[in-house]
């Protein structure tokens, strides 16, 4: 049997900075300072790449265009290291409002592969693999104004982002609606599928989601690793605990 406390280590894996993301209100900096404030023990930057709402002029080379695009994380990562916070680089690519998150890969590999560009969503998917990363399905049953549709790619995807605080955190002021997470847990129990869990945060007001473990990870692969083989670790929204099959927790519980 295990409870929250047994899970003190609290990653981040959905986070915007205003470097890169036209909807991000805060730097990297900025953002690293508030979530090590808020008892984090780690982030992923996960800016909004050339598909999505990105601030980055689209006209620039490529090679530019990733410089510009990382430089949250690298500000992100300076600030991690000098006050005791772990940060990871991450994306969050768009095809038309249906969004990945995506993770372990780095900028200097991402500038070395320009067909990212063009690829399609299966493209992406092979791709990404082939640089030894995952690719999530971020909100996948979120509605919204820019989501002409839901799609689904069980097949192009490692994972779901199962559980989204901007949904259901009591901090959260956009696109909150728990049927969107309730939907996902649906999904992935379906198809039995990895999840993991992030705020969408887009701002120092920090809503507590992430993914949550026994001990401190050492790199990004050993958190892709432990999300992969579905691991010992749980989901939050910031108000609420769920095992990584989407059952909330009450007391001790089985993991």
């Amino acid at each position: 049997m295990a409870t929250i406390q047994d899970y003190p280590f609290k990653y981040e894996m959905h986070l915007h900075t205003s470097e890169a993301s036209k909807c991000g209100s805060n730097t990297g900096a900025e953002m690293a300072r508030a979530h090590k404030e808020a008892g984090y023990a780690g982030i992923f930057v996960t800016n909004h790449a050339w598909g999505g709402n990105t601030c980055i002029d689209r006209d620039l080379p490529y090679r530019e265009w990733i410089k510009q695009y990382a430089q949250g994380y690298y500000n992100a990562l300076e600030e991690g290291e000098k006050i005791g916070l772990q940060v990871f680089f991450g994306m969050e690519a768009g095809f038309s409002g249906t969004e990945f998150l995506i993770y372990g890969v780095t900028p200097e590999w991402m500038a070395d592969h320009e067909e990212l560009w063009d690829a399609d969503i299966p493209e992406q998917y092979r791709i990404i693999h082939g640089g030894g990363g995952i690719v999530m399905h971020a909100h996948p049953f979120r509605e919204e104004w820019y989501i002409p549709e839901i799609r689904l790619f069980p097949d192009c995807v490692d994972g779901i982002e199962m559980i989204n605080a901007t949904h259901s955190s009591h901090l959260s002021k956009a696109h909150n609606d728990p049927k969107y997470d309730e939907r996902a847990i649906e999904y992935a129990r379906k198809y039995n599928m990895p999840t993991c869990a992030g705020s969408d945060v887009h701002s120092t007001n920090v809503f507590g989601g992430g993914i949550m473990c026994r001990k401190r990870i050492k790199s990004d692969r050993e958190l892709i690793d432990l999300i992969l083989s579905k691991g010992d670790y749980i989901l939050t929204n910031g108000d609420d605990y769920f095992t990584k099959d989407g059952v909330k927790i009450h007391g001790e519980f089985n993991i």
